[in-house]
């Protein structure tokens, strides 16, 4: 038995399966089996793996070269049996350091560029050039609007002046038929003003200040349209508080404005259906006892030489532009 222990153990590089006497002696010890299990574990392993190469001389200096790792790593990887590519590609990686790191001999040149990367960094995003573009185009923008600006300007003139004067549709409903008196006292009526340009205002004697000014404006209209296109146009004042506005008080007061101002007043239902006629607003305000004011539409009305409606003209005109604006509507109509 002991004999083919050891034959065994030296065909299979085992230590013998029966120990000798001395170290059976200590199996009966506390913890044997352990150690013995652990001894024989051991010499079978040992004797299985093959014993490590110690690199060469040549391999030993390599190794402190760069990219020594990675070589070593990638022959490593080709033994094992990966592909070459793997390895080809690892050993590449390490090449561009390599050569990077001897061209200048003491890696000056790498120094170098790494320090204008981060100059240019450093600098910002906003340079000098970038900074001129910049205002360059902001310019170029500003011009270019300011001249599609007056393009689009002088078109819309051009499109404005291209329009001709064209009657209308229809005329609004202002005026109608009345039955007044002059300020002379003799009835006048709508008809009497056929085949002349008239222009018409209504007021009242007692105003302060709006229909002074309004009249005065209208006689200075009038001298300025005869004066300038040679045209005849009647004025006309109709008030608008018959109470006190009497015939005598009425002639007292277009008298004061112009020569050819005609005033008409009547009784109360007659002023009341002329004011509705030509869409005029009044009513009396501050009532304390005999006197008051009278709130009222600021309108001019121009009628053609059949009493039809034409054109009215608010208090924002001036004697010029409502002798302006007169003209230019009678030669439009002519």
């Amino acid at each position: 038995m002991r004999r083919a222990s050891r034959l065994h153990a030296l065909a299979f590089g085992l230590p013998p399966l029966l120990p000798p006497r001395a170290q059976l002696q200590g199996i009966t010890e506390p913890g044997a089996a352990s150690r013995l299990g652990a001894e024989f574990l051991a010499r079978a392993l040992a004797t299985g793996l093959p014993a490590p190469r110690r690199p060469r001389a040549l391999q030993v200096q390599g190794i402190t070269e760069p990219g020594a790792a990675s070589r070593f790593g990638a022959a490593f990887l080709a033994r094992r049996g990966f592909s070459t590519d793997a390895s080809a590609a690892a050993q590449d990686s390490v090449k561009p350091a390599a050569a990077t790191g001897g061209e200048g001999g003491d890696g000056k040149s790498g120094k170098s560029e790494q320090g204008d990367a981060g100059k240019s960094v450093r600098g910002g995003p906003v340079s000098w050039l970038s900074f001129l573009l910049l205002l360059v185009t902001g310019g170029g923008i500003i011009v270019y609007y300011d001249k599609e600006k007056k393009h689009h300007i002088e078109e819309l003139k051009n499109r404005t002046s291209a329009v001709k004067q064209e009657s209308s549709v229809g005329t609004a409903a202002i005026g109608g038929p009345f039955n007044l008196l002059n300020h002379d006292g003799k009835p006048v009526t709508q008809k009497d003003f056929l085949g002349k340009w008239t222009l018409l205002y209504f007021g009242f004697t007692h105003c302060p200040d709006i229909c002074p000014d309004e009249l005065q404006k209208m006689a200075l209209a009038i001298d300025k349209i005869k004066e300038k296109a040679k045209m005849e146009v009647v004025p006309v004042f109709i008030t608008v508080d018959p109470e006190r506005d009497t015939v005598e008080q009425v002639r007292d007061y277009v008298n004061e404005f112009h020569p050819d101002l005609i005033g008409l007043t009547g009784t109360t239902d007659e002023i009341r259906k002329v004011a509705r006629a030509y869409r005029v607003y009044y009513m009396k305000t501050e009532e304390e006892g005999s006197d008051y004011l009278v709130d009222h539409s600021i309108v001019m009305y121009l009628m053609n030489p059949k009493m039809e409606f034409v054109k009215f003209y608010g208090k924002n005109y001036d004697a010029d532009s409502l002798a302006d604006g007169i003209i230019k509507e009678i030669k439009g109509h002519q």
